[in-house]
C-alpha cells in the first residue's frame, strides 16, 4: 500500500510539474495548434506507399516516391526555418504550408488520373516544404520560459508530443487509405496541415519575435561546430529508428505474427513517452554534456538485447527497454541547441536537428533491409548497434568543441 501511494504521489508531483507550463497565457492554444500541424509528417510518407500499393500493388514506386519526399523534406525544412527566424513564423509559415498543400494535391490527383510515374517525382519535391512545425512549437516555448527549469520541462513535453505524433499519425492515414479510399491518406494529412498551420499562425501573442543578429548581419549555424556533433549524433538514432521499424516487421514476420508488430513498435514508443514525461518532470544536477553522453551510452549497451532476441515477447521487452532512451537524448538534445545557437537562429538551429534525424531514419531503413535480406534479422539489427557506437564516440567531442561554440548559460541543465 505504502509503495502504491508513493506512486501515486510522485504521478500527482509530475502531472503538476506539467501543468505549470500552461500557465502562460496561449500556451494550450499554440500547443494543440502545434500538434495538429504536425501530425501530417508522420502520415504523409506512409500515405504514400499506402495509396499506391493499394492502387497499383508497386512497392518499388511507393518506397522511391516516399524516400524523395522524406529527403527533400529533410533538405528543404532547414531553408524554410532560417527564413522564419529572419521574417517570423506568421509570414513564412502559411507559404510553406501552402506550396506543400498544392504539390501534395497536385500528386494526388496524378495518382487518381493516372499521369506518367516521373510527374509524381516532380511534385514530390516542393511537396517537401512542409515546416518542421516541431521546431517552430520549440521556439515558442523558449520564447516564454527561457531562462527557467520550464523550458527543460516544456521539451519534455514536446518530445511526447512527437511520440504521440508517430503513433497516431501512421494508423489514422493507413486506416483511412485502406477503409476509404487509397488517397484518404495523405489528402487528410494536407487538410490538418493546413488547418494546423493556420491555428498555429493566428496565435500571434506566443510568437516569437525576429532577433536581430549583434553585427548587424544574419546567424549563420552551420558556422557552429557543436551543432554539426549534434547533428552527428542525431544521424546515429535516425539510423536507429529505422532499423527499429524495418527490424520490428520482419523479426515478427520471420516468426509468424506480422500482425504483433505494431505491438512491438507501440511499446518502443511507449517507454519514450514515459520517459519522456519523468525525465522532464525531474532536475539533473549534470550538464547538459554529461546528460547527453550517458544517454548514449545508455543506447548503446540496450542495443545489445535486440541482438539476443530469440522471441517476439524477449523482443517486445528489449524494444520497451531501448524506447526509454529515446526522449531523453531529444529533450536534452534540443536544450544544447539552445544554449549553442544565436537566438536569432534557433528555429534554424533545432531544424538541423530534425534533418540529421530524417536522413539518418533513410539511411538506418535501406542498410537494415539489404543487411536482413542477406544475412537476417541480427544482422539488421546490428546497424543500429553500430551506430549506436558511433554516437557515444562522437558525443564527447562536444567537450573540445565547447569553446568553439556561442553557448549561453541555460536553466535546462
Amino acid at each position: 500500500m505504502l509503495a502504491v501511494a508513493a506512486t501515486i504521489c510522485e504521478a500527482r508531483r509530475v502531472l503538476g510539474t506539467y501543468r505549470q507550463i500552461f500557465a502562460a497565457p496561449g500556451s494550450a492554444a499554440f500547443s494543440a495548434a502545434g500538434f495538429v500541424a504536425r501530425v501530417p509528417i508522420a502520415m504523409v510518407g506512409i500515405g504514400i506507399v499506402t495509396m499506391l500499393s493499394e492502387l497499383r500493388g508497386d512497392y518499388a514506386l511507393a518506397g522511391a516516391l516516399a524516400a524523395v519526399f522524406a529527403l527533400t523534406y529533410a533538405f528543404i525544412t532547414p531553408v524554410v526555418s532560417r527564413a522564419v527566424d529572419r521574417y517570423g513564423q506568421s509570414r513564412v509559415l502559411p507559404v510553406a504550408s501552402g506550396i506543400s498543400a498544392t504539390s501534395l494535391a497536385a500528386m494526388l490527383l496524378c495518382v487518381r488520373f493516372g499521369t506518367p510515374d516521373w510527374v509524381l517525382f516532380v511534385w514530390a519535391v516542393p511537396a517537401g516544404c512542409m515546416p518542421t512545425i516541431g521546431a517552430m512549437v520549440r521556439a515558442r516555448w523558449t520564447e516564454l520560459y527561457r531562462g527557467t527549469p520550464l523550458l527543460r520541462t516544456a521539451f519534455a513535453f514536446e518530445a511526447v508530443v512527437d511520440e504521440l505524433c508517430f503513433i497516431a499519425g501512421p494508423v489514422v492515414s493507413v486506416g483511412l487509405s485502406v477503409t476509404v479510399f487509397p488517397e484518404a491518406g495523405p489528402l487528410a494529412g494536407l487538410v490538418l496541415l493546413v488547418v494546423g498551420t493556420l491555428a498555429l499562425v493566428a496565435q500571434r501573442g506566443t510568437e516569437p519575435p525576429v532577433h536581430s543578429s549583434p553585427d548587424g548581419g544574419r546567424p549563420s549555424v552551420v558556422r557552429t561546430p557543436a551543432l554539426w556533433i549534434l547533428v552527428a549524433v542525431m544521424v546515429s538514432m535516425g539510423t536507429i529508428f529505422g532499423v527499429i521499424d524495418v527490424g520490428a516487421i520482419a523479426f515478427t514476420r520471420s516468426h509468424d505474427a506480422p500482425a504483433s508488430a505494431t505491438v512491438v513498435l507501440a511499446l518502443f514508443a511507449t517507454g519514450s513517452a514515459v520517459a519522456g514525461l519523468v525525465f522532464g518532470a525531474v532536475r539533473v544536477p549534470a550538464s547538459l554534456r554529461k546528460q547527453l553522453m550517458v544517454a548514449v551510452l545508455a543506447v548503446a549497451v540496450l542495443m545489445v538485447p535486440l541482438l539476443l532476441a530469440g522471441s517476439i515477447p524477449a523482443l517486445a521487452v528489449a524494444y520497451a527497454m531501448a524506447g526509454m532512451t529515446v526522449a531523453p537524448i531529444m529533450i536534452v538534445t534540443t536544450g544544447l541547441v539552445e544554449q549553442i545557437v544565436p537566438a536569432a537562429a534557433l528555429t534554424e538551429g533545432i531544424t538541423w536537428i530534425v534533418t540529421g534525424l530524417g536522413v539518418g531514419v533513410a539511411v538506418g531503413s535501406a542498410l537494415a533491409g539489404r543487411m536482413i535480406d542477406e544475412f537476417g534479422t541480427t544482422a539488421g539489427y546490428a546497424v543500429a548497434a553500430v551506430a549506436a557506437l558511433l554516437a557515444s564516440m562522437v558525443t564527447p567531442w562536444l567537450f573540445v568543441k565547447q569553446s568553439a561554440s556561442t553557448e549561453r548559460p541555460s536553466s535546462t541543465r
